[in-house]
């Protein structure tokens, strides 16, 4: 979700400059974008308190950094953060607005409302400094070519992902207009979708055959991508691409909602009021019968498409 975040504030501010380090296989998110160079690491190579000081040190010594921003504040940021300061540098971090989303997944909270969006609580961050940026939240499409319909039935946590009875009822009634393209990974998820590629005519899986580059290509060629609240939601807005989300026992009010995607293309039960229950999706569900998952009509998805 920082990509389009950098890009148009880079746009308006030309004479910056920023290194994004993160996992080296997440390069490819961000390719292309003016004025941004990319470190990747393996965490691994820097463990402990004595490896994160020694990333600290070989990035200011290949980097030497005016200011640092932390846009993840997790603990292994907060230590790296720690040595910055014994160093002399700025450091400003993110609010990720903690107490705001607790509230939020409170069952018991009925009034809920919509907490800022997390893409600018990342511009919050260069606002602090002292830098202007305004995020436009318009998709750009990075293709003219257009063609077939993404669907990405899994997500991390069970609260995010709806039961694989209704996606393959989704997916037969949508291949019956329309060629759909399926988009996963990891063995298990491959197994399933080429499965359901040889029970649903006009399917294709493309789980594990793709790079995260081809991934990215093939997303922005599509008409629109069906996702749950997941990665491939944000890879769609990455290139443009409009995405109809899922939400289940996680909620767009918490701020997670793709850059650029419209409200309109969010699809979810609305008439449970201990939505959202979790930021993540990752708790077990308070009612014990995963209503948020059960009740969701797939037809509303379809009338999103057709």
């Amino acid at each position: 979700m920082t990509v389009p975040v950098f890009r148009e504030f880079l746009e308006q501010n030309p004479d910056v400059e920023i290194v994004m380090v993160s996992r080296k296989n997440f390069k490819a998110l961000f390719e292309g974008v003016p004025n941004l160079i990319f470190k990747g690491i393996d965490v691994d190579d820097y463990k402990g308190i004595f490896g994160l000081r020694r990333l600290s040190n070989e990035l200011i010594k290949e980097f030497n950094p005016d200011l640092i921003a932390n846009l993840h504040d997790v603990i292994r940021t907060k230590i790296i953060d720690k040595f910055y300061v014994r160093k002399g540098l700025k450091v400003f971090k993110i609010n990720k607005g903690k107490e705001e989303k607790d509230h939020l997944t409170d069952v018991w909270n009925l009034n809920k409302v919509q907490l800022k969006r997390t893409v600018e609580r990342y511009a919050d961050v260069f606002r602090e400094m002292g830098f202007k940026v305004e995020l436009s939240q318009k998709l750009r499409p990075s293709s003219e070519y257009k063609s077939g319909i993404g669907f990405a039935p899994f997500a991390q946590h069970k609260g995010k992902m709806l039961p694989l009875e209704k996606s393959f009822e989704l997916v037969r009634i949508l291949a019956k207009k329309h060629t759909v393209y399926f988009f996963g990974g990891g063995k298990k998820e491959t197994e399933i979708l080429e499965k359901w590629e040889s029970q649903i005519p006009n399917t294709k899986s493309l789980s594990g055959k793709l790079s995260l580059t081809e991934e990215l290509s093939k997303i922005a060629e599509l008409e629109v991508m069906i996702s749950m609240d997941s990665a491939n939601m944000h890879l769609a807005s990455l290139v443009g691409t409009r995405c109809v989300s899922i939400w289940a026992a996680t909620h767009p009010y918490a701020g997670f909602l793709g850059f650029g995607q419209s409200e309109a293309d969010v699809v979810q039960v609305k008439d449970l009021t201990c939505r959202p229950c979790s930021v993540f999706g990752d708790k077990e569900c308070y009612r014990g019968d995963w209503a948020c998952l059960e009740e969701f009509d797939i037809q509303k998805v379809i009338e999103k498409i057709t």
